[in-house]
């Protein structure tokens, strides 16, 4: 009896609503009959049950009034999971990557590289696509023949091979509590990091600095190079004094301390 009471209560708000509500809770119901007609102990949901509870929820306002097997937090989430796997397939694409250089190609790029060694990937690009083979140059240098040479001397090796015959010179500035200015003059060896000469000064010329090279190095200890930048002081008498010893000048480019770093270091310790 009570039974029969609720199925009458529930068929009184039927009456107020509309055709497709109705059919859409038959189609429901008519579905969850039918899967718990086809369970024999276990209650067994296809991947198709889920495709249809989905699509109704998504439909049908009243979608969770109906629902009797499962919770409508399941129907949710197996919306969210199908959302998930329909954009993560869609996101995949095809497979990444340039396509793979056929065979033909990368033997015609090796035999035209060995055939002509003076030419570089622009001209072996620009050849291949006169005959209509059109492949970048970044293709054409990753199959051409490398050509073997070799080794050249790298820039440490020619630091260690001369390193005992540079030196820096570089002038600072000191003052004094008179309020002068002072040029101090240094002289390093790169080999031990050794002043082998300094002098101050507070009018520098060509001709004073030429002679503190004379003082520092005697005629049968000149170096071979001496580093300096282009400071007017280091004028014409100071380069044929440093010629004439046989010491090969190499100056730094304009405003770059850090190519003239061994003494840079040394007159930032002294300040």
């Amino acid at each position: 009896m009570k039974d029969l009471l609720v199925l009458i209560l529930g068929w009184i708000p039927s009456l107020f609503r509309s055709r497709a509500s109705l059919e859409a809770e038959i189609l429901a119901l008519r579905h969850q009959v039918l899967v718990l007609q086809r369970t024999s102990r276990r209650l067994q949901i296809s991947p198709g049950d889920r495709v249809f509870c989905s699509w109704v929820s998504r439909f049908w306002p009243d979608w969770r009034r109906t629902l009797v097997f499962v919770q409508p937090e399941t129907v949710i989430a197996w919306r969210l999971r199908k959302f998930h796997e329909h954009w993560v397939k869609l996101s995949r694409g095809p497979k990444p990557g340039r396509p793979r250089v056929p065979a033909e190609i990368r033997e015609l790029i090796r035999r035209v590289s060995t055939a002509n060694p003076l030419w570089g990937s622009p001209r072996i690009q620009g050849e291949l696509g006169k005959v209509g083979i059109d492949v970048s140059k970044s293709t054409v240098e990753r199959y051409m023949v490398r050509r073997t040479r070799p080794r050249s001397q790298g820039w440490m090796t020619f630091l260690r091979n001369h390193f005992k015959d540079m030196v820096s010179i570089d002038f600072f500035t000191v003052p004094t509590a008179r309020f002068k200015v002072l040029l101090f003059l240094v002289v390093l060896v790169h080999f031990r990091r050794k002043v082998v000469h300094f002098n101050v000064t507070e009018h520098p010329t060509a001709e004073w600095t030429a002679r503190q090279i004379v003082e520092a190095f005697p005629w049968d200890e000149a170096p071979k190079f001496l580093l300096r930048d282009r400071h007017a002081t280091y004028g014409e008498t100071f380069r044929n004094r440093v010629r004439r010893m046989g010491i090969e000048e190499i100056l730094s480019a304009p405003r770059s301390p850090w190519q003239n770093p061994y003494v840079e270091r040394l007159i930032g310790c002294v300040r």
